[in-house]
Parts: C-alpha cells; structure tokens; sequence
C-alpha cells in the first residue's frame, strides 16, 4: 500500500490560554508585552499552555502573572476558542481568549523577568497598557478577538510596536 499522509493519525492540538488584561481607568487599555531578549518576536498578549487538568481560568491567571508579574487581575469571561494553527511550525493549537479586569492601581509600564523553571525562565519583557482601540496588530493575529469584548476595540493598521 502506498504511503499516504492522511492516513497518518493527527497530532492532538496543543491547548493555550491567551489573556485581554484590560485596564478600564483613565481609558481603556489592553495589557501587551515585548521580548527584550528576542524583539522579533513582536508585542504580544500573555498567553501560554494549560497543565493537564487546569481550567483555562486558573491557567490564564498563571501565565499573566508568570509573563508580567501582574497579580490581582480578575477573570470576567470567556470570549472564544481560536484553532489556527502555530504560525511558524504548523502544529495544531487550541487556544481559548479570555478577557480579564487589570487591579485599578499599578504602574502603565515595567520591566519584568520571568522567575521559575519553565521555557520562558529569565526571560526580560517589558510589560505596558496599550490604549484601545489599538494601533497596531499584535504577534500572531493576537489581536483578532478584541471586537468580542467591544466592537471598537482592534487594530487599527500601522507598524507592530
């Protein structure tokens, strides 16, 4: 029998968290970061992989805090279930957005380095409330799901910066 590449079983996609930390005060604005260490890599939302048997609600509180050191940010929804693919290997991804409140206070921008043993351990990002509607587009279409949490709200063209 000839060697076909569908009948090869699929890889399970990898399932990820991204988060829309939004501060409401002075005016609204979305929590982004960039990587100091690899700035091509574009500016970005905090997003990463569920634990087996974590909830995507205590997964997306983890990696906020592990990529920005934000703590306090609350959970208000789900807003949806993206299945593109990585943009770079191709390997299937599962990744659920969810739209999070910032805390009132703290600064609009900082640096941060990652802490703990994980992939992203020691990496530098530098962390800021980027106003909405946003300016730019982010990495990896990141940005595509921001006209769920308010029709306004997306990129509006420009350099990713």
């Amino acid at each position: 029998m000839p060697f076909m590449a569908s009948s090869l079983p699929s890889s399970p996609p990898r399932v990820r968290v991204a988060a829309y930390v939004i501060r409401r005060h002075p005016s609204p604005a979305l929590l982004v970061f960039d990587h100091l260490d690899f700035p091509d890599a574009g500016t970005q939302v905090p997003a990463g992989g569920v634990a087996p048997g974590e909830d995507p609600e205590r997964a997306v509180l983890r990696e906020v805090a592990e990529e920005t050191g934000l703590r306090g940010a609350r959970v208000v929804r789900r807003i949806a279930v993206d299945g593109r693919p990585h943009p770079e290997t191709g390997r299937p991804r599962l990744t659920t957005y969810l739209l999070l409140d910032a805390p009132p206070d703290g600064p609009a921008e900082w640096e941060h380095r990652v802490r703990g043993d994980g992939g992203d351990a020691g990496m530098r990002f530098v962390c800021r409330f980027a106003p909405l509607p946003l300016a730019y587009p982010l990495a990896d279409a990141q940005d595509a799901h921001l006209g769920r949490v308010d029709p306004g709200w997306g990129a509006t063209g420009g350099a990713v910066g």
